[in-house]
């Protein structure tokens, strides 16, 4: 009988962290699977040897063209090579001249829904890099008789770099105006000043 094997999660030997621009990782053996599962989503049955040592080194140059900096990373970075190469199997599938109408559907379809993962997983590793757009919601502005509100980059020191505090309003910015004139009697609308007119 075997007896069972034991694995060392933290063994010296893996944690060089070699191979770490493909994977994002210190473990060798981490990066290497990784690597190889990105490798596997490779469509290389109909290539040639030449053009199959091409698609693997593109793949290897992919990810580390990625970068990724930590294991999640890799994950993301392997998935989008993936989703890629599936997403543009499926797209070349669906231009075969003699597909059936039925056929080319189900091929855009899938291209489709792999092309809308792809970005879904880019702007995933986007915002775990940091990168994502921000984006602020501003539920409650309010503004009294007299003031305008901004919504934008506001310099309260007038460029000078120097705000003071008690031109800081709560709005999120402020900038005297004329009162707004009444009703117009007769019920039209009255025509605003433009800042020229002021």
């Amino acid at each position: 009988m075997n007896a069972p094997k034991t694995l060392a999660a933290n063994d010296p030997e893996d944690q060089k962290g070699r191979l770490k621009d493909l994977g994002g990782s210190q473990s060798d053996h981490w990066n290497d699977i990784l690597a190889n599962q990105a490798l596997q989503s490779l469509w290389v049955k109909n290539s040639s040897q030449e053009d199959r040592d091409k698609q693997l080194r593109a793949t290897l140059a992919a990810l580390a063209g990625i970068g990724p900096k930590d294991e999640l990373e890799g994950m993301m970075a392997a998935q989008l090579i993936a989703a890629h190469n599936a997403a543009m199997e499926c797209y070349r599938r669906a231009m075969i001249g003699e597909q059936t109408f039925e056929g080319r559907r189900e091929n855009l379809a899938q291209a489709n829904k792999l092309s809308r993962t792809y970005a879904a997983l880019l702007e995933a590793l986007n915002r775990h890099r940091g990168k994502g757009q921000q984006k602020v919601t501003v539920e409650h502005v309010h503004v009294h008789a007299g003031g305008q509100a901004v919504v934008g980059m506001v310099d309260p020191s007038g460029g000078t770099g120097k705000a003071k505090r008690e031109d800081q309003p709560h709005a999120l910015g402020y900038a005297p105006s004329e009162k707004m004139r009444r009703a117009h009697p007769d019920g039209q609308a009255l025509p605003v000043p433009s800042d020229g007119e002021r």
